[in-house]
Order: C-alpha cells, then sequence, then structure tokens
C-alpha cells in the first residue's frame, strides 16, 4: 500500500542560451531577436522510492538535459517547429520542456512533474503535470 501522507521531491537544473523575439502586437523591443540565459529546474515528487531508494534516476534526468540543452542551446525559438505560428512566451517554453521530459523519463515513481524556467534573472513560468504510469 503507499503511503500518500508524505511526498518525495528531487530537482535538478540547467542552464543556457537561447534567442527568441515576441510576436504579439506591440512587442517593442521584445519584438528584435534577443537572447535570454534561461535556467531550467526539473522538479519530479511521488510518495514512493524504487528498491535503491531513488524517487528519479538524476542519470536519467541529465540525459534528457542534455537533449534539451542540445536542442535549444543558442537556437533562435521561433525557428524551431515546436514554436512555428506561436508566441514564444516562457510560459509556453516551460510547457514544451515539460512534454520533452515526460517523454524522455518513464520511471514510475514520479507522480508529479514541474518545470519551471527562468528568463533572467527575475522572470519564471512553470508548468505542473500529473504523470500517470
Amino acid at each position: 500500500m503507499t503511503n500518500t501522507n508524505h511526498m518525495y521531491e528531487l530537482a535538478v537544473t540547467r542552464d543556457f542560451v537561447a534567442q527568441h523575439y515576441l510576436t504579439v502586437p506591440d512587442p517593442g523591443a521584445e519584438g528584435n531577436v534577443h537572447s535570454h540565459r534561461y535556467a531550467v529546474e526539473l522538479r519530479f515528487a511521488g510518495p514512493t522510492l524504487d528498491e535503491y531508494g531513488y524517487l528519479v534516476d538524476i542519470d536519467a534526468v541529465n540525459a534528457a538535459l542534455d537533449s534539451i540543452e542540445k536542442r535549444y542551446r543558442d537556437a533562435t525559438l521561433n525557428d524551431l517547429p515546436e514554436f512555428e505560428g506561436t508566441n514564444p512566451s516562457v510560459e509556453r517554453f516551460a510547457r514544451l520542456l515539460g512534454d520533452r521530459v515526460e517523454n524522455a523519463i518513464s520511471e514510475p515513481n514520479p507522480t508529479q512533474f514541474l518545470v519551471r524556467l527562468w528568463e533572467g534573472e527575475s522572470a519564471w513560468a512553470s508548468h505542473h503535470r500529473s504523470l500517470d504510469r
């Protein structure tokens, strides 16, 4: 029986630089291509650990982050198919990163997952989801 009165959490972070430009009406200077130092935090939560005492394997999370970094480092987000026809907001980017990580991590212990994406030092967005495994 799983004890749902407590939760374990594990978080791993990574940073990279990418560019974008906003496509909203009257974007001001943000309508020009500009860079951000993004910092992504992946946070997993769940009530159980595996036989080794892990909620999720940190090496698997780092492999997912390696893939993310390879995909987005120094890229212009607007030029990538996943942003086609959309405004590349930090909120949308956080959700897309969550999609990539959820597809890469298959471990059964985490039941919740959060992506927090910092767009510089003072602004961030997050995307939270339940993991049905």
